[in-house]
Order: C-alpha cells, then sequence, then structure tokens
C-alpha cells in the first residue's frame, strides 16, 4: 500500500471514529497478526501511526 493511501485511509477512518479510530486500527492490526498476515497486521500499524501523526501532540 502506499503511502499516499496509508493517510487516505487514517484520514477517513479519524473523521468517521474519532479519537477510537486509532484503537481501532490496532485491534485490526492485532487480528491479522493473530491470522497469521503479517504484512496486513503491518500496514494497520502504518495507518494507526498516521493517524496519531495527524491527531498532533497531546494537549493538557
Amino acid at each position: 500500500m502506499s503511502e499516499t493511501q496509508i493517510h487516505v485511509i487514517a484520514r477517513q477512518m479519524l473523521e468517521m471514529h474519532g479519537a477510537g479510530a486509532i484503537a481501532q486500527a490496532a485491534q485490526k492490526a492485532q487480528a491479522c497478526e493473530s491470522k497469521g498476515e503479517s504484512d496486513e497486521a503491518r500496514e494497520w500499524r502504518h495507518i494507526a501511526d498516521a493517524m496519531k501523526m495527524m491527531r498532533g501532540p497531546h494537549q493538557s
């Protein structure tokens, strides 16, 4: 999956699911990992990382 596709999916998930989107991506990565789909798990982790970057630093 290209970097552009990763960011498009990340943006769409954030818009649809808000703060819970990162947790959903992490759960999908774990599910893929448990089924032995390591490439797909890596993509979901990449999507989660992109969402964290888009969200920016934590505010207090």
